[in-house]
């Protein structure tokens, strides 16, 4: 079973029956009926979520490389909430989702995404390129990855 059927307490079952729960023959390991997944996946674009996501690191990289291409201003992109997936989290995401450890796990994540990439810009704007690639190749990588593996597993999870 996956993270997020693990962190929203979906792997437990009766050993003497062996019987799984019976959200986990509903249409997605999370539980929920067929007409909610749908909704959530009307609200969130996953897909969109992981490449906007994966693009950070080819802008930012562009920026260290003095050939940058558009990018957020630092004001804007430390803030978790601007995005798309952003907005979904703080918003219709939060309302349905709040209560699961996994849900915060991911509003977490992105958080320390949107930091880390903050501060990449922070440290390239004020002539600190060494201390720039060092997060961008460290903490920031760090985030991406965890952000992209959660949106991924949430999109299973939903689909299952």
């Amino acid at each position: 079973m996956g993270f997020f059927n693990q962190l929203f307490n979906l792997d437990k079952f009766d050993a003497a029956s062996s019987q799984q729960p019976a959200s986990i023959n509903a249409p997605s390991e999370m539980g929920l009926d067929a007409q909610t997944v749908e909704l959530v996946l009307a609200e969130i674009d996953v897909d969109a979520a992981i490449d906007s996501h994966e693009n950070w690191k080819e802008q930012l990289q562009s920026v260290l490389d003095g050939q940058p291409s558009y990018l957020l201003p630092i004001n804007v992109a430390c803030h978790d909430n601007y995005c798309a997936l952003g907005k979904w989290l703080h918003g219709a995401g939060s309302q349905r989702f709040a209560h699961y450890p996994a849900f915060s796990a991911l509003t977490s994540r992105h958080r320390d995404f949107h930091i880390e990439a903050a501060k990449v810009l922070t440290y390239a704007q004020g002539g600190d390129m060494e201390k720039a690639r060092e997060t961008l190749g460290g903490s920031y990588r760090l985030a991406s990855s965890q952000i992209v593996l959660l949106l991924k597993e949430l999109k299973r999870s939903l689909r299952h």
